[in-house]
């Protein structure tokens, strides 16, 4: 199976997350105070104090992708799977003290992404012969190279060196 006969199948996901309307997507709140990221994320841990163990979905609201996660990892994928992968902070996707809405288009757009992720590794990657590795995985860090925008373009490459 050629990888083009893969590809062929991917979600229209894909195709619209390296279209330069998804990337323009913008948030229109207003500017507010400026958003303490440590604080929220130490306020968070907090409230999960001595039940990080526990499923998430028996302490926080509305959670719909990663519901077999422990409450500790839901936290940290969070911290470092989206926020560092992305390059934003939790009011990319979240309104500050209303974690559960789903007042911000961002929010639906990385449900949708982290779909589109477990499409990829799960279906497609392992459909593609000969691939050295035996659990080939892509994540949000494999596009996003911690910017908000997809990396669609590879940097300039240095002018070639005439042969010595």
């Amino acid at each position: 199976m050629k990888i083009w006969a893969v590809l062929a199948g991917l979600p229209a996901l894909l195709v619209l997350c390296l279209t330069s309307e998804a990337a323009a997507q913008t948030d229109s709140t207003p500017p507010g105070p400026p958003f303490d990221q440590a604080a929220a994320i130490a306020d968070l841990k907090k409230f999960i104090a001595g039940k990080e163990d526990q499923p998430a979905v028996d302490l926080f609201n509305n959670i719909q992708q990663y519901k077999g996660v422990t409450a500790g990892r839901f936290l940290r994928i969070m911290e470092f799977g989206f926020t560092v992968a992305l390059g934003v902070d939790c009011t990319h996707c979240h309104k500050p003290g209303a974690w559960d809405s789903d007042e911000k288009p961002t929010k639906q757009i990385a449900r949708e992404m982290s779909a589109m992720l477990n499409a990829i590794n799960n279906d497609y990657l392992k459909k593609i012969p000969n691939l050295r590795s035996t659990n080939p995985q892509v994540n949000c860090t494999t596009c996003h190279r911690g910017q908000r925008r997809p990396a669609l373009e590879l940097p300039s490459a240095a002018p070639a060196r005439p042969p010595r």
